[in-house]
């Protein structure tokens, strides 16, 4: 599976059933490993939107 073409809802759902799963019954290896995988594509999302919102911020001189 290509997880760099998921939309980002997507990796989110799979996160969640993986969660799931692993409470009720336990991961295999691969599943462990595309857990880590996804979760990683979803943190370097995260930080990716947030720099960006950082780089359109603009300070205020204060009088």
């Amino acid at each position: 599976m290509e997880y760099k073409d998921m939309k980002m809802d997507d990796i989110i759902k799979r996160i969640n059933e993986l969660y799931k799963k692993s409470k009720e019954e336990g991961l295999d290896d691969s599943e462990k490993e595309e857990q880590q995988i996804l979760r990683r594509r979803y943190i370097d999302s995260v930080k990716s939107n947030f720099k960006a919102q950082l780089e359109t911020v603009e300070l205020k001189k204060r009088n």
